[in-house]
């Protein structure tokens, strides 16, 4: 069981650092993404952590200047908040939903080019039971200084969709229906 863990770890790992190669990337994978732009740090990166400071500060005003209008934000799964938000009120809603799950997020990786930032994130939630800790990988679209689409890859599908059902279940069918 350690050994396919270790396997698992590795593959994921993995296709993080082809991400950030094919970007072309000059940062260390695991490097703590600072607050402050260096001064060989791409533009793009400078808005994804522009965006993640106003997010962070609740500064809604500022994350919709940075969203474009008509942004797509995907969610891969099948779990009720799977799929494609699209739409800056339909990605805060989105967002809102994830606060209710007590979902938190830390930056460890960021790296982009012209059209691209990967950002590399270890995500869990302080629920009292049902929790996930995993790394999560977000491919951000950047146009116009503004992001365009953003498509999260979870490290584990598997416990995404599982975590997602306890903490957002269907209501019974008679409600469904109504």
């Amino acid at each position: 069981m350690a050994n396919q863990q270790t396997r698992k770890k590795f593959l994921n790992l993995s296709a993080v650092a082809g991400f950030s190669f094919l970007l072309g990337s000059q940062n260390l994978l695991g490097q703590k993404a600072s607050a402050e732009a260096s001064s060989t740090e791409h533009s793009n990166v400078a808005i994804i952590k522009s965006y993640y400071e106003a997010y962070g500060k609740g500064d809604l005003g500022t994350v919709r200047q940075i969203f474009a209008p008509n942004i797509a934000w995907t969610i891969p799964g099948h779990h009720p908040l799977a799929g494609t938000k699209r739409g800056v009120d339909e990605v805060l809603a989105f967002f809102q939903q994830l606060g209710l799950a007590k979902f938190r997020a830390e930056v460890l990786f960021l790296g982009g080019n012209d059209s691209y930032v990967v950002d590399v994130h270890r995500g869990w939630s302080n629920m009292e039971r049902d929790n996930i800790d995993q790394l999560w990988v977000l491919l951000f679209k950047i146009e116009g200084d503004r992001i365009v689409e953003a498509v999260n890859f979870p490290g584990d599908q598997h416990a995404a969709d599982a975590f997602f059902w306890k903490v957002y279940p269907l209501k019974p069918l008679p409600e469904r229906l109504a």
